[in-house]
């Protein structure tokens, strides 16, 4: 019999003899044959392999993931074949004979291994879509040799529609196209356990968007391919369903039915095949019609059979929305929560992950990075959910700083401006017909060309070979991008910063050290990560009377913590008096006119979470509004009407009250001299505190980080008040090229005039406006003053004088009889 088989025969059964002796084996089975023909890598069956899109590695693997290695022990002398392999030698010769053909040839030895079903080659062949039909009529066609494209036909001719309309995610996972999959090993198995049982085997993924539900299907189609699932999912196909692309174009009545019903009977007569539906909510209405049938419907009958096996996919609101409300396809799924992963869990799924990201962006993370990047995400990026938020920042960084490396270094931006400047002074010569200087120019050009080649040549090398690695600040600055948040808060050191927090603030506050000192410290204390990182960045009561600055410095506290006077929210809580208003916070229920609007409080801060919240008078909202705030001063978010968690913990909570001050006011508290403020204070405090606990509730005020009470301004105070109002109006009538000095003695009069310790501040703006700016104004209509005019604002009696500025010695001259006099 040896004398029929040809020499690649020969060599095939001598390599299957070397494959059995490196796995360890005593014995020459079918597998060991397949290998052997794989090994030898010619001939019209590789050929036939190859065309039916078989990757010959992929398949070795598979047959060494398929059969045990020994323990090394050795045969001595020839090694034996099995009887089925014998019998596959048998069965070639007669393949070789129906075929006409005098000698047996290696593609009749693979065709005799898949005739015979029950052996360890052909099961494994059929994993991946090859029988003996579809080898016969490939092997056919080589020998004739026509190439009939069968590539792609010998691996959809069992389920063309379900190929068509799905991604089959075990063949991706048999390619490695399919990222690693970190941890979710109870998911996994859970989803397994479901699909073994007998009944309602049809597992459904329930969890926030990005916490990685899609992902615990791939890890179940890679668990697949390395056979570390039970027997009955050994040979599974794992096929996602696209239902948009089954819905896409079915313009006619019926049309959308009959995809869904093909894509049905293959999958009963496929029983090896398991779908995987994305989205699951989008089955329900799908495609339907008056008079139709949607998706859900026609599956219900198949699942309710067992006909079908399906993993589902879909978020808890949108289950709720469309699944749970029908009965008869919510009890076909078995529901699984998919909770998102701790931080330590997170850390290790993007150090899996990385090295993907490194060669796709050419970087390099290290795990402080990766840990640094998780942990980042976690605490600025509130409205997403890990995984997907840290692995969003791990791409755009390393999408960053790639496209930040391409930039062509200065030197060469100045080669190419030099040379088109020499290109512009050329044409210029031959214009003028100075050809001698033109042929100059040109050479030089042409030298430039040659050296900006070069550098740019050096420079695409420099770059194609480099591996940037990934640093702390560049995280920083993504996450910047991506929140809002100034940088500097995340990436360089604040310790001078907060440690001089005072005297900024101290700037356009004033008269109030103390409530400067102790918001201060409450910053310091929560930027040192000394506070409970679940509770709001800070939580404060300003007490004291009216215009002594409460507000003012909530606006400066702002522009200092977010380098942005726009992240306040202010909210005026005398709208919020009535017992019906207090819904607008947090949004209107369901039913109600502005239910999908959100409230007022809760959308601004979900839109914006990091700013300062300003609750102005909050004695005067209802009652029931401090409920509200208990869960916001606690817990550091708030539920809004529509079920959404809005986060508060990146937050400043300022709540302004004028409580007790005007007790403080009837007291004959107000007009103490300056030796008696101590006292005064004191007094203050105490009468404000009384007031303060018969207002609120203890349940309200333990939840306050600090209840912050407001000295009133005194005649100094207001002084130096003036100076900052009078810079920001010369800076607002800079633009006009105007300028504005005024003398000490006009200040010294809206000091007089404006000082009312009953009213503080406000009352010094409607002077200044009232003496000040409504003049000027009538002044500069009039045509008085213009655009370059230098004004001078002196005092003349009761009223302040506008005049233009006159030169420097006679200002000087001014100058002294003012101090003078």
């Amino acid at each position: 019999m040896n004398n029929m088989f040809t020499d690649g025969v020969k060599r095939v059964m001598q390599l299957a003899r070397e494959e059995s002796a490196r796995l360890g084996h005593n014995y020459i089975g079918t597998e060991h044959l397949l290998l052997g023909i794989i090994k030898d890598g010619k001939g019209k069956a590789v050929t036939v392999l190859t065309n039916l899109g078989l990757s010959l590695e992929t398949v070795k693997q598979s047959v060494e993931d398929y059969v045990a290695t020994s323990g090394g022990t050795m045969t001595i002398g020839e090694v034996p074949f099995t009887p089925r392999a014998k019998q596959i030698l048998e069965v070639a010769a007669n393949e070789a004979k129906e075929m006409k053909t005098q000698f047996v040839d290696v593609e009749h030895l693979l065709l005799a291994l898949l005739k015979d079903k029950e052996g360890v080659a052909a099961q494994i062949l059929a994993a991946f879509g090859v029988d003996y039909k579809t080898a016969m009529e490939e092997t056919l066609a080589v020998l004739e040799g026509k190439t009939t494209g069968r590539k792609e036909k010998g691996k959809k001719s069992k389920t063309p529609f379900l190929d068509h309309f799905g991604r089959d995610l075990t063949q991706f996972a048999r390619e490695g196209k399919l990222d690693p999959v970190i941890g979710r090993q109870k998911e996994i198995e859970r989803v397994t356990q479901v699909l073994s049982r007998r009944k309602k085997n049809n597992p459904i993924l329930i969890g926030d968007p990005g916490v990685g539900k899609t992902a615990i299907v791939e890890g179940l189609a890679q668990r697949i391919i390395e056979k570390r699932v039970p027997q009955i999912l050994l040979d599974k196909r794992l096929v996602t369903l696209d239902m948009g692309g089954v819905v896409a174009g079915t313009k006619y009545r019926g049309q959308f039915e009959e995809r869904i019903k093909a894509v049905m009977n293959e999958l009963q007569q496929n029983t090896d095949v398991i779908i995987f539906i994305d989205e699951l909510h989008t089955i329900v209405g799908a495609g339907s019609a008056e008079g139709t049938l949607d998706a859900s419907n026609m599956f219900k009958p198949a699942l309710a059979r067992g006909e079908l096996q399906c993993i589902g996919a879909t978020t808890l609101d949108e289950y709720r929305k469309h699944i749970e409300k029908d009965g008869a396809l919510e009890r076909r799924f078995q529901t699984i929560m998919v909770d998102p992963p701790s931080l330590d869990d997170t850390i290790e799924i993007l150090k899996g992950l990385r090295s993907s990201y490194e060669a796709h962006h050419h970087v390099e993370f290290s795990d402080d990075v990766v840990a640094y990047a998780v942990r980042q995400a976690d605490r600025y990026i509130s409205d997403r959910y890990l995984p997907d938020k840290a692995i969003d920042v791990i791409d755009e960084t390393g999408s960053r700083v790639h496209l930040a490396r391409l930039s062509p270094p200065e030197e060469i931006g100045t080669l190419e401006a030099e040379i088109q400047e020499i290109n512009r002074e050329k044409n210029e010569a031959a214009e003028r017909q100075d050809f001698e200087e033109a042929v100059v120019l040109r050479d030089k050009a042409l030298n430039l060309g040659e050296e900006l080649q070069k550098k740019r040549q050096e420079w695409e090398e420099a770059v194609r070979d480099e591996v940037v690695e990934v640093t702390v600040d560049d995280i920083a600055e993504v996450i910047s991008s991506m929140t809002g948040i100034p940088i500097s808060r995340l990436a360089k050191s604040e310790t001078d910063r907060l440690l001089a927090m005072e005297d900024t603030l101290k700037k356009n506050i004033v008269g109030q050290e103390q409530a400067v000192t102790a918001i201060s410290r409450a910053i310091r204390r929560s930027r040192a990560g000394l506070q409970d990182p679940k509770r709001p960045i800070g939580s404060f009561i300003f007490l004291g009377p009216t215009g002594v600055g409460k507000t003012e410095l909530a606006k400066r506290l702002a522009e200092f913590l977010f380098d942005d006077s726009d992240a306040l929210i202010s909210v005026d809580m005398s709208e919020y008096m009535e017992k019906f208003a207090v819904s607008r916070l947090i949004g209107a229920p369901p039913g109600y006119v502005g239910f999908d609007e959100g409230g007022q409080l809760t959308e601004r801060v979900r839109r914006r979470p990091y700013s300062v919240v300003l609750l102005d008078e909050i004695e005067k909202a209802h009652p029931d509004v401090f409920n509200i705030l208990l869960q916001i001063l606690d817990e550091g978010r708030l539920t809004d009407s529509t079920g959404r968690k809005v986060d508060f913990r990146n937050t400043v909570i300022i709540m302004t009250s004028n409580a007790g001050s005007r007790d403080v006011g009837n007291g004959g508290v107000l007009g103490f001299q300056k030796s008696d403020s101590d006292s005064m204070h004191a007094i203050m405090e105490g009468k404000i505190n009384d007031a303060l606990k018969k207002t609120f509730n203890p349940e309200f005020l333990n939840r306050v980080d600090d209840t912050i009470i407001f000295h009133t301004l005194d005649k100094s105070n207001i002084t130096e008040i003036i100076d900052i109002r009078l810079e920001e109006f010369k800076a607002r009538v800079e633009p006009q090229d105007l300028q504005v000095r005024v003398t000490p003695g006009a200040k010294n009069l809206l000091a007089d005039k404006g000082f009312d310790p009953a009213y503080g501040a406000r009352f010094l703006e409607r002077v200044i406006q009232k003496m000040l700016e409504d003049p000027l104004a009538e002044e500069i209509l009039n045509g008085r003053f213009g655009q370059g005019s230098r004004i001078r604002v002196t005092k003349k009696g009761d009223e302040l004088v506008f005049d233009e500025e006159r030169d420097s010695d006679e200002v000087i001259e001014e100058k002294k009889k003012e101090t003078t006099g």
